[in-house]
């Protein structure tokens, strides 16, 4: 819930939830955070040094290279001195010098970029108290932007300090086997990021299918505030009425489907039973004689195995998933039976070609092949 609520409410995009799954530790020690974490990222020497620890510090991005690189395979420079050599060598580490003080002319105290940041730059800032990240993803790098309101540059020249973002705090942890950058207490922010934890990649996986389906719901109960009671309440209100409804108003043949149709709708319940281990029989009869006393919301109890009113237990469904669902259920269902005849082509399961056998003599052939010589005559 926390999750969904910390977006921008008019988008609602989910894809701004950051989740994190880290090997280790039991499902409790999973986070929630309110702004931004990600994986360290590769570091050359001197990123020990750093500081690893701020408290409002101003953030910059960028999408620039600050790395010494060689020439490519098809440059060339023509000098006629070695002064001359000297100085394109020095026009080189000039460059980089002036983009890495230009940085810090800023005030930034984290810098963060797209692509490297070569050992030069990380020992440069780390003399002067600067953290700095290079090959930070592209989706990590626009959840920074988004929570802490910076901008990504793509050069060091004519950076404002409208431009660079803030954050309440920013620190390096250590979780399980990993070392994360957090960025919390973020003013503006409309992202977040859940790092899950469990004892295996196969747990964790399932942990983060059954969050988006959450995550889902919650966003679609935001935007369509009608909602019903869950846990089988919703299926056996209708199945009641139907019941009611077939046995008072159809006479005829007609009641038998609309009977049937109640009856599928129990499955739902049903099901949730048997998956939580509870006697489905049992809860079931509990539930017709709730409904029949007209307790509309009584579905099933998962924490007592029992029944209660799941609206006051706040275990709700959407109206609209529920609808969509009946509706598609009504729909595959009229799909099958509308199939008159199935036909299966018999001859289709037979061989393509009957076996036959080796004509006469080939056996002796066979038997005079490579490796054993002819026989003499």
């Amino acid at each position: 819930m926390d999750a969904v609520l910390s977006l921008d409410q008019d988008e609602l995009n989910e894809k701004l939830i950051g989740r994190k799954m880290i090997t280790g530790g039991a499902l409790q020690d999973s986070l929630f955070v309110n702004g931004v974490a990600f994986k360290k990222t590769f570091s050359y020497a001197g990123f020990e040094q750093q500081p690893k620890h701020f408290k409002d510090p101003k953030i910059v991005c960028l999408n620039v290279e600050l790395e010494l690189k060689a020439e490519k395979d098809n440059a060339e420079v023509r000098v006629e001195q070695v002064s001359e050599y000297q100085a394109v060598v020095d026009a080189e580490w000039q460059i980089i010098y002036n983009k890495m003080e230009a940085l810090y002319q800023t005030g930034a105290k984290v810098v963060l970029s797209k692509l490297p940041i070569g050992d030069l730059a990380t020992q440069y800032f780390a003399d002067r108290d600067i953290f700095c990240a290079g090959r930070v993803s592209s989706d990590d790098l626009d959840r920074v932007c988004l929570a802490t309101g910076a901008s990504i540059q793509s050069t060091c020249s004519d950076i404002q300090s409208t431009h660079l973002g803030t954050c309440a705090s920013f620190d390096e942890r250590q979780i399980g086997g990993e070392r994360f950058n957090f960025f919390e207490g973020c003013p503006g922010a409309k992202t977040c990021t859940l790092v899950l934890r469990g004892g295996a990649d196969q747990f964790i996986a399932e942990v983060e299918r059954s969050l988006h389906d959450a995550i889902m719901i919650v966003k679609r109960a935001i935007k369509n505030q009608s909602i019903v009671a869950g846990g089988g309440a919703c299926e056996m209100e209708v199945s009641k009425y139907l019941h009611t409804y077939a046995d008072k108003n159809v006479p005829h043949k007609q009641q038998a489907i609309i009977k049937s149709f109640a009856k599928a709708l129990e499955v739902i319940p049903r099901q949730l039973c048997d998956n939580a281990g509870f006697d489905a029989t049992d809860i079931l009869n509990r539930l017709r004689v709730e409904h029949r006393k007209g307790n509309v919301w009584a579905g099933v109890d998962f924490e007592h195995e029992g029944v209660r009113d799941n609206m006051e237990a706040f275990v709700w469904e959407p109206s609209l998933v529920k609808i969509n669902a009946l509706q598609a259920a009504t729909e595959a269902s009229c799909l099958i039976l509308s199939v008159d005849e199935t036909i299966k082509n018999q001859e289709s399961q037979q061989p393509q070609a009957p076996q036959r056998g080796l004509p006469p003599g080939a056996a002796q052939r066979a038997m005079r092949g490579r490796g054993r010589g002819m026989p003499r005559r």
